[in-house]
């Protein structure tokens, strides 16, 4: 759900915030946080390699967890929260074995849900169970890409995937972006949805909320002198005077495939996304 604010201003005018007062609490647990060190696009030389990071909000790393860990070991929702990390919300859960941890929090969670992972449970949202054992069409979420390796695939916020087809030791999943893949049967998945749906819908409103992401501020190319840029030069507006935008360094910018042709995986996609 967002919050939209009053026009005090011209950059609040249109600015909207995801609403918290649905998470239970603003403080994480200490234990199962530690520091993040920023390297602020600058790789192991020190050059920039990422260009337009640095700065932001200080933040502290959650330690997630798989309920796949703990094999029918029931789980129960204490407190709802907020990740500096991710666009979905967390859920601190409290294993019946005593010990706490962090999952992705799903659609409509609520404190007191009970949740866990078992080779065959019940269907309800939250629950973990390997692919083989989900029927087709129910929404999935956090999926495996190898068994026991922990969540990889639709875990941003409002994401969810489903199952198509059943074949061998495969499982056909198609994905949010409508590309549907192979993976193994023994994968886990989470039913649902991942939660804060409506994060797509948020508008930033102004610079300065882009500097606490860790974003720093990006010039356009066709602002620059021709040395600086492919999209350089002119005088007034004008357009690039090319027939595709190019990076500084010359390359495709936009509509250009980087995934490479021979990568071991491509056997795993039956049908690539739509453009």
């Amino acid at each position: 759900m967002l919050k939209y604010l009053k026009p005090t201003t011209q950059s609040r005018r249109k600015m909207s915030v995801v609403d918290y007062s649905q998470l239970s609490r603003r403080t994480s647990e200490k234990k199962l946080t530690t520091s993040l060190r920023r390297s602020a696009g600058r790789d192991n030389t020190g050059q920039i390699s990422v260009r337009h990071q640095g700065g932001g909000a200080k933040r502290k790393i959650r330690l997630m967890t798989s309920l796949e860990k703990e094999l029918n070991v029931k789980a129960t929702v204490e407190h709802i929260e907020y990740d500096p990390n991710r666009s979905a919300f967390i859920a601190l859960v409290n294993l019946s074995n005593k010990t706490k941890g962090y999952i992705l929090a799903w659609e409509q969670i609520k404190v007191g849900d009970i949740v866990q992972a078992s080779e065959k449970t019940e269907i309800q949202p939250g629950n973990r169970m390997p692919l083989i054992n989900i029927p087709n069409g129910i929404g999935i979420y956090d999926i495996e890409m190898k068994p026991f390796q922990g969540g990889k695939l639709a875990r941003s916020a409002g994401m969810s995937a489903s199952i198509v087809a059943k074949e061998g030791n495969w499982i056909h999943i198609k994905m949010p972006s409508g590309e549907v893949r192979k993976i193994l049967k023994e994968c886990f998945a989470s039913i649902g949805q991942v939660s804060n749906i409506s994060h797509s819908l948020e508008r930033i409103g102004k610079a300065g909320r882009k500097r606490h992401m860790g974003i720093r501020p990006s010039v356009r190319g066709k602002a620059m002198n021709p040395n600086s840029h492919p999209h350089g030069g002119g005088e007034g507006v004008n357009p690039i005077g090319l027939k595709y935008s190019k990076t500084p360094w010359g390359k495709h910018a936009r509509g250009v495939r980087t995934r490479k042709k021979n990568k071991y995986s491509n056997k795993m996609i039956i049908e690539r996304r739509k453009k």
